[in-house]
């Protein structure tokens, strides 16, 4: 197996096929770890997802290098003179969710920062990362995809069963294999960057919406954003200048602010695209190969971990062969939708981000609509969060069912692995009976018990494939198995 890309997402989705017992190598076109600046964290369902891989102490203790600069970000007000507990943004206004709404903790934590730590991780599982190798070329055959590559030693061909674009949103792999990827086009030139800005003139903190565009200053001081809408960048791939930056900030911010040094800087703009579909044969595409859109709330960054979870396993079931047949198609099936909504979200944030009087008065009645309704603000908190996210299930399916399991007593140490978990929660002897077909691939798992369910059936990715709240329906925990994890021995 080939995982072309060693950001983040490749490399998670290198280490869920390397616990699934599936050989793999990541290729990787750099030979030094990209600097501009990307997301900052990553949410509260790609926090569980990390703690569940056994993750959790060394993001904490990643994070704890950084600081706590998000607290006093998130303490500018929403505009009604309320503190706002932070729940993400929506085109720069604070969401203050209801108490009621689950949200698990964000962690504020560079990308690179991440991406270290995942390779570290990735490295201690003794997979191949091999720096400096630029997929160049690639051909699919019945068995097989061979790969042509790029490196200072001169060009090599590697032979794998299947090929993987995690190698971002200009992906090679994605041109190559002629994927489609309909969208809008840019309306808009953004800059992210981390600068020290002369104490002189000082740039207030937080999300401001003014004549020109929009601007954040935070959450860790000299970190900004801004938005325009005079076009897209001339050149998108030029050095981006000091100059360049205080000029966009001072436009935008209508401040002579002045900009004394640039640690990093990237532009962005809002071109928005998604692939027709993740897989062609034995080519597929996860993360931002698959769909851009701009950056807003990181988003990309952690849709893009939750692809590479909800492919892994399945990808892993298809090598092994017990994977049913349209089990690899359910990953384009699942996951399109979701990074679907994504794109709308941004191209929605965009929309109230103009300056002209139509949008602003939109902006204005939307974040009224924040303050006074709960349920709305639930909804997009569920939502840029991933929170909301419910596959398929069936109208007279568990409510559980298709939908990400929280955290129970004894599940963390169950999802260690990226295998399936049967749990039984009720000590049911027709559970363990029906288990006994699937054991060389399902884990059966005894759970304390818990009001509402009485037996579960986990996805590797943790979401429940089913669920029983009663005396458990062999018949369908049996269909439920076959149909996600093959036909028993």
């Amino acid at each position: 197996m080939v995982v072309a890309g060693a950001g983040p997402v490749g490399l998670l989705l290198a280490a869920e096929l390397s616990l699934a017992g599936v050989s793999v190598t990541v290729l990787e076109r750099l030979t030094e770890q990209n600097q501009a600046l990307k997301a900052g964290g990553i949410n509260g369902r790609s926090n569980q997802l990390l703690a569940r891989r056994g993750l959790g102490a060394r993001i904490a203790a990643a994070a704890a290098k950084y600081g706590d600069g998000a607290a006093a970000f998130t303490r500018e007000r929403s505009g009604t003179g309320r503190p706002a507990r932070f729940g993400g943004h929506f085109a720069g206004l604070l969401l203050n969710p209801a108490s009621t709404l689950d949200v698990p903790p964000a962690t504020a934590l560079p990308q690179q920062a991440l991406e270290r730590l995942l390779g570290a991780w990735v490295a201690e599982l003794g997979i191949p990362v091999l720096a400096g190798h630029e997929v160049t070329g690639l051909r699919q055959g019945t068995d097989e995809v061979t790969v042509r590559v790029r490196t200072s030693g001169g060009p090599k061909t590697i032979r794998c069963a299947y090929l993987v674009g995690c190698d971002g949103g200009r992906s090679t792999v994605r041109k190559l294999a002629e994927f489609a990827f309909p969208g809008t086009d840019p309306l808009t030139t953004g800059y992210q960057a981390a600068l020290t800005l002369d104490p002189a003139v000082p740039l207030p903190t937080g999300w401001h919406a003014t004549e020109r565009g929009l601007y954040a200053h935070g959450p860790k001081p000299g970190r900004i954003l801004t938005v325009e809408f005079a076009g897209p960048p001339a050149d998108r791939d030029a050095p981006v200048t000091r100059a360049e930056l205080q000029e966009a900030l001072r436009r935008v911010s209508g401040t002579d602010v002045i900009v004394s040094e640039v640690e990093s800087a990237a532009r962005f703009t809002d071109n928005t695209r998604q692939a027709a579909t993740y897989r062609i044969g034995r080519v597929l595409l996860a993360g931002d190969a698959a769909h851009v859109h701009p950056p807003f709330g990181g988003q990309g960054l952690n849709v893009g971990l939750q692809d590479a979870a909800n492919l892994g396993w399945k990808l892993a079931a298809t090598v092994h062969g017990w994977g049913p047949r349209e089990l690899l198609d359910s990953y384009t099936t699942e996951r399109h939708a979701v990074a679907g909504q994504v794109l709308e979200n941004t191209r929605a944030q965009i929309a109230i981000m103009r300056p002209d009087p139509h949008s602003r008065a939109m902006r204005a009645l939307f974040a009224q609509l924040l303050e006074a309704d709960v349920t709305l603000t639930d909804l997009l908190g569920s939502r840029l969060q991933g929170l909301d996210v419910r596959y398929e299930a069936g109208p007279r399916s568990h409510p559980l069912t298709g939908r990400y399991l929280p955290d129970l007593p004894g599940l963390e140490d169950a999802m260690r692995l990226p295998r399936p978990v049967l749990a039984d929660l009720g000590d049911s002897a027709e559970v363990g009976d029906v288990a006994d077909g699937w054991s060389d691939r399902v884990d059966l798992r005894r759970l304390p018990e818990t009001p509402g369910v009485t037996a579960l059936l986990l996805r590797p990715d943790g979401y429940v494939a089913w669920a029983a709240d009663g005396t458990p329906d062999t018949t369908a925990l049996r269909e439920a198995l076959t149909n996600w994890f093959g036909e028993p021995r």
